[in-house]
């Protein structure tokens, strides 16, 4: 299939966005993977809570290190939304068009998320080992993205993929429950939109019927016709009373 100019769309918006929200929280992203590093080391535990983590970048005057690996993990951010976003909408568009059906259950829906997801993860996976790597360094010693690639080997780049493939649960059910509630409202909105059109539309008609016919609006109508006494026939042949005014 060819790309879709709203396909891209949707994957660059939610690229960005991943961007601005992993740059703002990084930080604390920081804190939290040095410590629970540390935790799953079982060795002399330095940091009792994740507050001693940012507490040592500030004593050390390291606070810039709490962004090391930033780059990587945009990149990473970045290439895994980008891949998600696209990967779903293809899947989705795909499946209508083999389907012949205008909408998607929430059981296709989640299946097409969960493979996104899955498409997603293998391919951003070395980068999210790296930048663990890179944010689990000391302060202040932390090294590039191609040598924090030499030092490993590629089945390790790969470890925790399993782990990782699991985890595609939790996106899928997030844009899943997302994709059905943004429909369900734009079928409510559709409906109400159309329940007030055939509201007014009979006044309009009249209105523009008269009009047509030279008639008097209606207010004028009613008082000229109770001159004769007969308001409800006068209503029923308003041409008739028009020609008697």
């Amino acid at each position: 299939m060819a790309l879709n100019l709203e396909s891209i769309s949707e994957a660059t918006s939610g690229a960005i966005g991943a961007l601005v929200s992993t740059t703002v929280l990084y930080p604390l992203d920081t804190c939290k993977t040095k410590y629970q590093a540390e935790v799953r080391s079982r060795n002399h535990q330095k940091y009792r809570n994740i507050s001693d983590v940012l507490w040592e970048a500030i004593s050390t005057r390291q606070i810039l290190s709490l962004y090391q690996g930033l780059g990587t993990k945009n990149l990473q951010s970045f290439i895994s939304q980008f891949i998600y976003f696209y990967g779903y909408s293809f899947f989705k568009r795909l499946y209508l068009k083999k389907s012949g059906n205008k909408s998607i259950g929430t059981r296709a829906n989640l299946i097409l998320a969960a493979a996104a997801g899955a498409c997603t993860v293998i391919v951003t996976q070395p980068l999210d080992t790296a930048s663990s790597r890179m944010q689990t360094s000391e302060f202040g010693k932390s090294k590039g993205l191609w040598k924090t690639f030499s030092e490993f080997t590629w089945r390790e780049a790969f470890d925790g993929l399993g782990i990782s493939l699991l985890l595609t649960i939790n996106p899928s059910i997030q844009y899943t429950v997302f994709d059905q509630l943004k429909q369900r409202l734009l079928k409510e909105k559709q409906s109400r939109s159309r329940g007030v059109r055939s509201r007014f539309r009979p006044r309009n008609q009249m209105k523009m019927r008269q009009r047509n016919l030279g008639l008097k609006p209606r207010r004028q109508l009613l008082v000229q016709c109770t001159q004769f006494g007969d308001e409800k026939a006068c209503w029923v042949s308003s041409r008739d009373c028009k020609l008697r005014s």
